[in-house]
């Protein structure tokens, strides 16, 4: 008689040989790790899904980026890298067209044009790169935050400076005003100090 067990998906399969006969039996598993899902996560359905992406509309942008509307590429990474560096795109080239992102609000890609306008090619596109490390998912990650951030500072709203700090910076300009006019009279005195005296013919 000899004993070959065969693990499944919450059972164990034991299959008992003897003298030209074949039984299997079959009983639940007992064990479970302290670690397993159903441990970690007892109200869980323990199903992957997306959530759907609402749009608010009272922000001009929430930091959500659609994906199938840039265009991403990869290709080699520079520098050092071993083997690995000649085998595996790791280097993420993310561009899009400024005039045609649908995703942003007019009044980002206005401010966008104004701020980054020279930064755009020939065609219109914005170019991000990011090769700093040898994992193209971790470079398509900084890709975005990067994109991410400068639209986030784009569509900041402009902080207006209150009354104390213009009335501060009104100060320091008079102030550096009336310096200026003193140094220039003590330079205007000191040059006249250094003239010869003159000859009065009575």
């Amino acid at each position: 008689m000899s004993f070959a067990p065969l693990r499944s998906v919450g059972l164990i399969q034991t299959v008992v040989r003897t003298a030209g006969f074949t039984t299997m039996f079959r009983r639940p598993m007992v064990y479970k790790s302290a670690i397993s899902l159903e441990t970690l996560y007892p109200n869980s359905s323990l199903k992957l899904t997306t959530p759907a992406f609402n749009t608010d509309t009272k922000e001009k942008f929430s930091g959500y980026i659609p994906l199938d509307k840039l265009d991403i590429t990869y290709s080699a990474s520079s520098g050092p890298g071993g083997q690995n560096v000649n085998k595996v795109h790791t280097k993420v080239d993310l561009r899009f067209k400024l005039a045609e992102a649908d995703w942003l609000h007019p009044d980002v890609k206005e401010q966008m044009l104004q701020l980054h306008g020279k930064k755009l090619t020939k065609e219109g596109y914005l170019v991000l790169r990011s090769d700093v490390t040898r994992s193209q998912q971790m470079n398509l990650a900084d890709c975005l935050r990067k994109l991410r951030e400068l639209l986030w500072a784009t569509a900041a709203p402009k902080k207006q400076p209150s009354q104390e700090t213009l009335e501060k910076v009104r100060q320091r300009a008079l102030k550096a005003a009336r310096m200026r006019l003193a140094v220039k009279r003590e330079d205007s005195l000191r040059r006249a100090q250094r003239q010869p005296p003159t000859a009065v013919d009575l």
